[in-house]
This record gives structure tokens, C-alpha cells and sequence, in this order.
């Protein structure tokens, strides 16, 4: 039996309201976390302030083009769009227009502005499998027209991803795509079979960059080399105990100051949990919880095929990068590379994300 129309607007309405009150949050914990960091390189500790208050004006843009134009025209528009992102995100490889930052190729500059073509691949890739999904329902169980196809698609994105190299952004594109799969009734044991044959590749890709290696052993016991390769995931745990139970405050973190890398993009969460503690990191996990939840009601309340699968891919995808960021923050993951959504440091992921909300949103109110 469908939910009446006002339950839709209620989840909408408490659906924004929630990923703005984690917005608000990053607002505040990026400059907390980035000020001293930004004054010791840049001489001022708005440096990164200014800049992310700069990308919420972006992402507020990008939130009301994806929630105003019509759905058709995103339907339309899909295959298209994923062609040109992953063009793209190609073209960081070229040495005229890619940065390399931190060993990877993920930045291309054009014109003097610089962002990651990668997250635009993601919001596209998932709108192309909400778009192939609902042409493919009356053949979704076909190795040969939909699955194969399927594969080719995730396989074509994946290579330039990895090239890069992005191995987070890979496993969590390719967890939630199965999932669609599944959700759409897919055969199950052509999943298994999927997930069982990216084990070896998994193994493969792991032993063959030393990079990747070292993580995997550090992640095991990282006070083996407490001064080297475990310095990082170490300084996060003293971070997140030092929190106890209340926190120390909103700016009094002491990890900040240049114990602990990357505090303000993707290590961020120690800091939070150190200036409000345990109870307040509750809280904030709670949103995200609150987030997927509402994200999850208002897909199933949508009548159009291509609506419900790209909405579910965006909630899922968005839920499972949270999910990672905070278990390898806490050491219970490898590190990955992946911002905490809606509260990281980062203007194209931001700007990608509230654009996937933007999409959410307007599937919402065309159904009503």
C-alpha cells in the first residue's frame, strides 16, 4: 500500500534538514580543524574557511539545478553525462592538465580552476545505472543483454579510477552497484560469482603496489612502526580517546596541531571526536544513520524506475563512504582516501554531493 503524499513531504523536509544540520557541522569543524594548519602555511586561519564557505555557495547552485530541472531531462541526459565524466577523469593524465597531489592523479586543472573529475564520475555513474536499470527490467535477469553490459560499464570506469590511483572510490562504486543489482532482482548467483572473482583481483591489486601493502600491515598493527607508516591511524585513536565523554570543547583539540595529517579533510572525524566526545560523535553518526534511513523511505516512494534506483544508489553510496571514513579513522579499516560527506574538506566532493541531494529532493517533489 503506498504512503500518503504528506509522509513524502515530511521525509523530504526532514531529509534536508538533516543533511544541512551535517553541513552546518562541517562548516564548523573544518575551520576548527584546518585553523592552525592554515596559518602556520597561509598566515591566516580562514584560509580553508573562506575557501569551503566558497564551495557551499557552489554546491547550493549545483543543489537547485539538480532539483529543478525535470527528471526526464536527467533520464535523457545520463548516458551522455557519464561519457563525459569519465572523459574527464581521463584526462588527469594528461601532464598539461593534471595535479598530482599526494601520489595521485586526481586533480585536472582547466582554466586556472582545479577539481576532481572523479566525483563527478560518481554522481553521473550512478544516474547511467539508475538510466540502464529501468531499460533493462524486462531483461534484468540476461547474462548476455543486461549483466555482461553491467560489467563492461563498472570495468571501463574502474581502470581509469584505478590508474589514478583511487582504490577507495572503487570498492565503494562496486558495493553499492551489486547492491543495486540486487535490489533490481538481478540473478543472485551472477553477484556471487561477481564478488567472488574480485576477491583474487583484490588480492592482486593489494600485492602489487607497496603502497597498498603497507597499509594492509599497518592497519594490523600500526605501533609497529608508531614513528613511521602507523603515525597517522595512532595519532587518530589518541585523538578520539582523549574525547571521553564530553570532548574538550569546539576548538580545543590538541591533535591538531601538526600531531595528526590530514585533520581537516580525511582524518577529520578524530578531531570531532576529540572537541565533543563521545556523546556528540554519537549524535553526529546518528544523522547519518537518520540520513540513509530517510534517504531509503523517500526511494521506495518513488514511482518512476530511473527515480528509485539512482536515489538508492546516491543514499547508499553516500551512507557506505560515511561508513568508511569512520572505520578507518577509528582503525578498523585500512586507510582509504575518502572524505567524510558533507563535513570534509573538499569542493568538488561537496558540491557532488549536494547535487546528488538536489536530485533526491526534486524525484520527492515530482512524486507528490
Amino acid at each position: 500500500m503506498a504512503l500518503p503524499i504528506n509522509r513524502l513531504r515530511s521525509d523530504t523536509r526532514a531529509f534536508l534538514a538533516v543533511v544541512a544540520l551535517l553541513t552546518v557541522a562541517g562548516l564548523l569543524f573544518v575551520y576548527s580543524a584546518s585553523a592552525i594548519f592554515a596559518l602556520e602555511k597561509f598566515g591566516t586561519a580562514n584560509f580553508f574557511l573562506k575557501k569551503h564557505l566558497v564551495y557551499l555557495v557552489c554546491s547550493a547552485i549545483g543543489f537547485f539545478v539538480f532539483a529543478l530541472i525535470p527528471i526526464h531531462i536527467w533520464r535523457s541526459a545520463s548516458p551522455w553525462l557519464f561519457l563525459g565524466a569519465l572523459g574527464l577523469t581521463a584526462l588527469t593524465f594528461v601532464p598539461q592538465l593534471g595535479l598530482r597531489c599526494h601520489g595521485s592523479n586526481r586533480w585536472l586543472s582547466l582554466g586556472g580552476f582545479s577539481f576532481q573529475p572523479s566525483e563527478l564520475l560518481k554522481l553521473t555513474l550512478f544516474m547511467y545505472i539508475g538510466f540502464f536499470l529501468e531499460r533493462r527490467q524486462n531483461r534484468i535477469k540476461s547474462l548476455l543483454h543486461t549483466y555482461i553490459p553491467f560489467l563492461g560499464i563498472l570495468g571501463f570506469s574502474f581502470i581509469v579510477l584505478l590508474k589514478q590511483p583511487d582504490f577507495g572510490s572503487v570498492v565503494t562504486i562496486f558495493t553499492t552497484a551489486l547492491a543495486l543489482f540486487f535490489v533490481a532482482e538481478c540473478k543472485f548467483s551472477y553477484l556471487l560469482a561477481t564478488a567472488l572473482l574480485a576477491c583474487p583481483g583484490l588480492v592482486y591489486l593489494i600485492v602489487t603496489k607497496a603502497y597498498r601493502l603497507n597499509r594492509i600491515l599497518i592497519f594490523l598493527n600500526p605501533w609497529a612502526d608508531p614513528q613511521g607508516k602507523g603515525f597517522q591511524i595512532i595519532q587518530s585513536l589518541i585523538a578520539i580517546g582523549s574525547g571521553s565523554w564530553f570532548g574538550a570543547g569546539v576548538s580545543n583539540s590538541k591533535q591538531k596541531f601538526f600531531y595528526l595529517p590530514m585533520q581537516h579533510t580525511d582524518f577529520i572525524f578524530p578531531i570531532i571526536a576529540e572537541e565533543i566526545g563521545f556523546i556528540g560523535s554519537t549524535v553526529l553518526i546518528g544523522l547519518y544513520l537518520g540520513m540513509c534511513f530517510l534517504g531509503l523511505r523517500i526511494a521506495t516512494q518513488l514511482r518512476s524506475p530511473f527515480a528509485f534506483f539512482t536515489c538508492l544508489g546516491f543514499t547508499v553510496f553516500i551512507t557506505l563512504q560515511a561508513l568508511i571514513n569512520l572505520m578507518v579513522s577509528t582503525g578498523l579499516l585500512p586507510t582509504k582516501g575518502l572524505g567524510l560527506p558533507f563535513i570534509s574538506y573538499g569542493g568538488t566532493a561537496l558540491i557532488c554531493f549536494w547535487c546528488m541531494i538536489g536530485f533526491i529532493v526534486n524525484c520527492a517533489r515530482t512524486s507528490q
